[in-house]
């Protein structure tokens, strides 16, 4: 897996209700959409609008950006710090995302309004996706994985892109830019932050940046300034995977079925590095057509790590494991292949590329020490090819340096996070006055939703005193037990 990502995907269509009128926010004028998303209960009623700022703001008259908003107004009266939700990454769109966390949301929503930027390069705000031979968005070649051949998709989707952008413009400098603008364009003197992944470092940014605009700030599966983005993918998830497995081996029912998850990975990891493997037929999930195609450790890699992302789907890598010890490969091959149509979906690739090679890709180095683990060093050499392709932007003065000062922080992380493991919120919060991290047992990557969450998260924004919170309710969680079969667990 290439990339940060929370799992949503969705688009603004019109809204059929006749009733629905057009609303005005600050010196925007709005109408009726409704947001939508696989995976998510229902639909949103919004309000929808298009707000335009320069692509280089030192020409301010060059070509501009029509940055796409929804307002999804409070269900009560109305306070004037509305909440800006940012999505995660990078290359996610905000109303993209928000229809599948909209219910952690509900309580926030009762008295502040949520607002949802796209941000420029994702979603309607210009989006910078890179395409495949057949049209499809994609993060590169999938019959050329090479260094060689990274760079190369990489040359060919920023000719493409430059037809419409100056990739140099799609930062997160220049994405706190846009939301400050906004902001004053609603009218509001102070907003409050939300940020999932990614979307996380968009927040300590924009609080660093803009203080005086910012009242508080929420960051959920949090991005340490100081980290570089990517450099740990491979050992955190080999440590989540670690602790995963230790659970099985710990469940008597478990362990039956695999005594050894470890050994298992392993096993199946060499089997599936032999060259000259044959094709493997399955049926794509998407399509319910029969496809052939060598099953590959990249396949397993993809698999193990978006599994690991929530506790529902990963207390069934020990069932994953099992079917492909077994040479039961028809499964990986489906399951990875949804996941990958997926995730190309939601992710603007290019946008990614000018985030991460505008302010990680120069500090990137391959550790030594990743040579073995699941993702092994892909990522970070995939990622280097393609920023040696592509045109460099901005990062702010100071832009590793941690969030300081008296900014109410409340930062969430989950306990089996295989991305950003809980010791990243301790580093974001360490020198903030008004910070607190809280760790969810047993919860994954953004667990906004979990348990009573979504009510604390309403808590801190009405008070904006994170140490003011009674978080005793969290201690309900536990982890889900460690799946046995297709159906899950043991009863």
């Amino acid at each position: 897996m290439r990339t940060l990502l929370s799992v949503a995907l969705a688009a603004a269509l019109p809204l059929a209700s006749p009733s629905a009128e057009a609303r005005r926010l600050g010196t925007l004028d709005f109408t009726p959409c409704s947001l939508s998303a696989p995976g998510a209960p229902s639909a949103v009623e919004a309000q929808c609008t298009t707000f335009e700022v320069p692509e280089n703001r030192a020409e301010p008259d060059g070509r501009k950006i029509a940055l796409s908003i929804a307002w999804v107004p409070a269900t009560r009266e109305a306070e004037p710090d509305p909440i800006f939700m940012l999505a995660g990454g990078p290359g996610q769109g905000a109303k993209a995302s928000y229809p599948v966390v909209a219910g952690a949301f509900g309580e926030v929503n009762r008295s502040r309004d949520v607002i949802l930027v796209d941000q420029r390069g994702t979603g309607d705000s210009n989006p910078l996706a890179c395409l495949d031979a057949e049209g499809n968005n994609a993060f590169g070649d999938a019959d050329d994985e090479s260094a060689e051949g990274a760079r190369a998709f990489a040359e060919r989707c920023l000719a493409e892109l430059s037809k419409k952008a100056d990739v140099r413009f799609y930062t997160t400098t220049d994405a706190i830019a846009d939301l400050e603008a906004v902001r004053i364009a609603i009218g509001a003197q102070k907003i409050n932050l939300y940020g999932g992944s990614y979307g996380t470092r968009v927040a300590q940014q924009f609080a660093a940046a803009y203080p005086q605009s910012t009242r508080a700030v929420v960051i959920d599966s949090v991005v340490p300034n100081d980290l570089v983005l990517g450099s740990e993918h491979a050992k955190n998830l080999d440590a989540t995977l670690k602790a995963q497995f230790a659970r099985c081996t710990a469940d008597k029912a478990c362990a039956a079925g695999l005594p050894d998850p470890k050994a298992a990975l392993l096993q199946v990891r060499d089997a599936l590095s032999v060259p000259g493997l044959a094709p493997v037929r399955y049926r794509d999930p998407t399509t319910g057509e029969s496809r052939e195609e060598v099953p590959t450790p990249g396949h397993l890699g993809i698999l193990l790590r978006m599994y690991a992302y929530s506790p529902v789907t990963a207390v069934l890598l020990p069932v994953v494991l099992k079917q492909a010890l077994e040479s039961d490969y028809a499964p990986l091959l489906a399951q990875a292949s949804f996941i990958g149509g997926s995730l190309g979906d939601q992710i603007m690739h290019g946008m990614q590329l000018s985030v991460s090679c505008s302010e990680d890709a120069d500090e990137l180095k391959a550790d030594p020490a990743d040579a073995g683990s699941v993702m092994g060093s892909e990522f970070v050499a995939f990622t280097k090819a393609q920023c040696s392709a592509w045109p460099r932007g901005q990062r702010r003065d100071n832009f590793r340096a941690p969030l300081t000062g008296n900014v109410p922080v409340l930062a969430i992380s989950g306990e089996f996070d295989p991305v950003t493991p809980p010791r990243y919120g301790d580093a974001a919060i360490a020198q903030l006055s008004n910070g607190r991290h809280l760790v969810l047992k047993g919860q994954g990557h953004t667990p906004i939703g979990s348990g009573c969450m979504p009510t604390l998260f309403a808590q801190f924004i009405e008070s904006a005193d994170a140490k003011a919170l009674n978080a005793s309710c969290l201690d309900r969680l536990a982890p889900l037990p460690p799946g046995t079969g297709l159906y899950g667990w043991e009863p």
